[in-house]
């Protein structure tokens, strides 16, 4: 049951001791956008990290309005998406583990040097989309 309270209430738990959403109603360390956030890290610095970003195009524009911020091509693209996963494998050291939320088990992927260590589906019910939790460990320094 603790694990389910945590799930549904991730933002409210200082489990972490860098914290970073673009919401400024959430309690959080940062409010950048997580690119900026991310290469505010040194290469191989960050032991662990969990990558809850978007999960589509339409997500990334309905946050972005909410808050008042610029939807443009760059957001929108698949590239965006691109450039995050090389920065989470620039900062994370050899060894260390991603788990990333979204609708596909792509996760961070083999190309930056990540093996796929678990895969959890989350059902939300009705008609809405499954969430896909992929816990990765990065085998490979540079990708």
């Amino acid at each position: 049951m603790e694990i389910k309270r945590a799930w549904w209430n991730a933002n409210k738990n200082k489990i972490a001791k860098i914290t970073n959403d673009l919401d400024p109603d959430y309690d959080t360390n940062y409010h950048m956008d997580a690119i900026d956030f991310i290469k505010k890290f040194k290469n191989e610095s960050v032991d662990f990290i969990l990558f809850d970003p978007p999960y589509s195009p339409r997500q990334v524009s309905e946050s972005y309005k909410k808050l008042g911020k610029t939807v443009n091509r760059e957001t929108t693209q698949t590239t965006y998406w691109s450039n995050l996963k090389r920065e989470i494998a620039r900062v994370l050291k050899k060894d260390g583990g991603v788990i990333s939320f979204g609708w596909n088990s792509g996760g961070i992927g083999k190309t930056l040097g990540f093996e796929i260590k678990e895969i959890l589906i989350v059902a939300h019910g009705g008609w809405h989309n499954d969430t896909i939790c992929t816990f990765e460990k990065k085998e490979h320094l540079n990708g």
